[in-house]
């Protein structure tokens, strides 16, 4: 897709705001139009950015309708001058809202039809091949040969071939083994690479002018650009001009991508493909291998290694849980080194055993004739090979880790036990990657700003606030705030590193509750903490018409549906709730913030962050602790307004916010509101009497 013969066609600011404008296209149709002055200054705004090439930073609070106003100027874009523009979103839910709901309406504001495509990375799709290899096991569980039987027969249906558009739930499990993956693709050499629905998707990708993706998509498109150059496709067609929605969570997105893990079951799982044998009955790779070899093969001395490897395995587990104690994590740092021996030994063992197994079947690959390296199976085996190098490669960045100062590693306990390595600035990449070589980006999101300005958020991707290409702005909610919000604070709650906060907090959020008949989104910064709130909660409330829902107790999604539906729900949660939950109306009247969500200091990532800005004589509290917070703040306040008409309150039980000398810098980070700040009875009253 290239230029109209050099020929830009620029927009006309004036012209393209019209069609929000009174008497414009939306007004037409559009049964409950009402004209958004801050909507009309971001569309112009990123028409210039559009026109001169320029990186648009736009805040734009709740209800400013921040979609309509890229969507507009992109279509016209791309249609006019044949030009393909790129939307990034931060999740599936606003991904499958832009191109189901808003997009086609942009169209026909504009009049232009475009072709537009969603694509999502490979893993939501289903391959065809590890689908019809998985139907030949004879050792599948009975539940398994169920779905196997339903996923057959949708298969012969789906045009898309689309985790999304199953009827019905597939275990996590079997989707793991049936899913598109890239490292599992056979390409050219696939029996199936004309059904490929992965393929079928980048196909239909080379023809749009609009695609939208998610954060991560983009970023394996842009880190496979370092070597294909911006001119040809990669993960994604090529491009020049670039929308991020949700532009608040690109550094964490970023960091996500670039981190590189570690567990023995992701071992085992490419260790299985190789040679597995269950239940008497052995199966893998290596058979392939060895019916293509006209040499005979030691399958003992494999075995024997992998049982090695199996055992350091274990042991590393083991060494693991003994450093970490009751810990959740532990981070590789001078503190730590003396009680890490064991694990870094322990991946040493393991680096030996897997260069044993990879050396082991490059020999065998290497003695077979040159039509037998061309088979499909050679392919495979290759490809599992290369997974095995990967992890080799983290078992030795692991044990180096002194000497990888850009990197924190770390351990971390759950069901299993994860080994991670989590770069500590992204910035470098991300102007390099996207800011420096794409012409128009716009960035925008609701809460980019921290008292007005943009400084923290730019040093964290990358940007020179001087940078002569860059456009800033703050477009401010158009919803009545300073009428329809109470923010309240008791003055009495006890600050909340006290002992007592917490039996202040299992006492005081029934009453809370019951001042909004219910109605209450409550957010938490421990899990731990929610618990025992929920269920002291639950006692006050036994004989009230109110049902309490705790994050957890189910799927995210059911659980906001029932929180929508049912007027009088509560709902408790925690971090990832403080975004993305979209309710407007009578069935979220109260957001309850319990704590001001500051980092964890014992988190890794954050603790090495903050000792990167104190070796550079920073303060890491103002500089990165504050600025974090806020912007999570930012998050959660703006669950309560959805729409105009919405009406209710901000509870904040950390009195921190007017002790502390920081805590202005959060107020005048947030829209005018009403307020009551006194004792825990008179903001329940006061509660009480507002929702009325």
């Amino acid at each position: 897709m290239s230029d109209n013969d050099g020929q830009i066609t620029y927009l006309n600011p004036e012209k393209v705001s019209e069609l929000i404008s009174y008497g414009g296209a939306l007004e037409k149709l559009s049964d409950t139009f009402e004209q958004r002055d801050s909507q009309i200054e971001l569309l112009q705004k990123i028409c210039q950015a559009f026109n001169e090439d320029k990186i648009g930073v736009f805040e734009a609070g709740t209800g400013v309708g921040k979609s309509f106003a890229y969507l507009i100027p992109s279509i016209l874009w791309a249609a006019n001058n044949h030009e393909r523009v790129i939307i990034s979103t931060g999740t599936i839910n606003l991904q499958q809202q832009i191109f189901n709901k808003d997009l086609p309406l942009a169209e026909k504001i504009t009049g232009k039809k475009v072709k537009a495509v969603l694509m999502k990375g490979r893993q939501n799709f289903i391959c065809r091949r590890r689908f019809k290899d998985i139907t030949k096991e004879n050792d599948l569980f009975s539940d398994e040969q169920d779905s196997i039987k339903q996923i057959s027969e949708w298969l012969e249906s789906t045009e898309s071939g689309n985790k999304t558009d199953l009827p019905f739930m597939v275990q996590e499990s079997l989707w793991q083994r049936i899913n598109s993956e890239s490292d599992a693709c056979l390409g050219n050499r696939c029996p199936f690479k004309n059904e490929c629905f992965v393929m079928k998707m980048k196909k239909e990708a080379n023809d749009a002018q609009i695609i939208i993706v998610n954060h991560h998509l983009l970023f394996a498109d842009i880190e496979m650009r370092k070597n294909c150059g911006y001119d040809d496709t990669a993960v994604l067609p090529p491009y020049t001009r670039l929308i991020f929605d949700e532009a608040h969570g690109m550094e964490n997105a970023a960091t996500s991508f670039f981190s590189e893990g570690f567990t023995k079951f992701r071992v085992q799982k490419q260790i299985r493909l190789l040679y597995r044998n269950r239940k008497g009955n052995q199966s893998g790779l290596y058979f392939s291998l060895d019916a293509l070899s006209v040499e005979p093969n030691d399958i003992s001395s494999l075995m024997s290694q992998i049982a090695k490897l199996e055992m350091h395995l274990q042991q590393l587990e083991d060494n693991a849980k003994m450093c970490l104690g009751k810990n959740y994590t532990l981070r590789l740092c001078e503190q730590t080194s003396p009680i890490i021996t064991d694990v870094l030994e322990s991946f040493r063992q393991i680096s030996m055993d897997l260069s044993e197994i990879i050396k082991f079947f490059r020999e065998i690959i290497m003695s077979l004739g040159e039509d037998e390296k061309d088979t499909t199976q050679v392919w495979e085996v290759k490809q599992v090979l290369s997974r095995l190098e990967g992890y080799a490669t983290f078992c030795t960045n692991f044990r180096m880790w002194k000497e990888k100062s850009e990197s924190v590693f770390w351990i971390e306990n759950g069901t299993f036990i994860h080994f991670n390595e989590t770069p500590v600035d992204i910035s470098s990449f991300l102007y390099r990657g996207v800011f420096e070589p794409i012409r128009t980006i716009i960035c925008t999101s609701a809460t980019l700003s921290i008292s007005d300005s943009f400084n923290f958020w730019l040093s964290r991707v990358g940007i020179d606030f001087g940078n002569p290409r860059l456009l800033l702005d703050n477009f401010s909610s158009p919803f009545p705030y300073h009428k329809n919000v109470l923010f309240t604070i008791p003055v009495d709650v006890p600050s909340p590193e006290n002992p007592v906060f917490q039996s202040y907090l299992e006492k005081t959020l029934p009453e809370l509750i019951l001042a909004s008949s219910g109605r209450s989104l409550v957010l938490f910064t421990s899990y731990d903490s929610l618990k025992h709130a929920y269920e002291a909660s639950k006692n006050y409330i036994i004989d009230m018409d109110i049902n309490l829902l705790k994050q957890g107790d189910g799927d995210r999604f059911k659980l906001l549906e029932t929180f929508k539906n049912d007027i009088n729900s509560v709902l408790f949660a925690t971090y990832s709730f403080w975004e993305g939950v979209d309710v407007p109306g009578e069935s979220l009247s109260q957001v309850i913030i319990v704590k001001l969500p500051f980092g964890v200091p014992s988190d890794p990532v954050f603790a090495s962050r903050c000792e990167d800005i104190a070796k550079r004589g920073g303060n890491p509290f103002m500089e990165l602790s504050v600025p974090e917070a806020i912007i999570k703040f930012k998050q959660g306040f703006g669950r309560l307004m959805r729409r105009s008409s919405d009406y209710g309150v901000v509870t904040v039980l950390d009195k921190r916010l007017i002790e502390k000398f920081y805590g202005q810098v959060f107020m005048h980070s947030i829209p005018e509101t009403k307020t009551c700040i006194e004792s825990t009875s008179v903001v329940c009253k006061s509660i009480e009497h507002f929702l009325g």
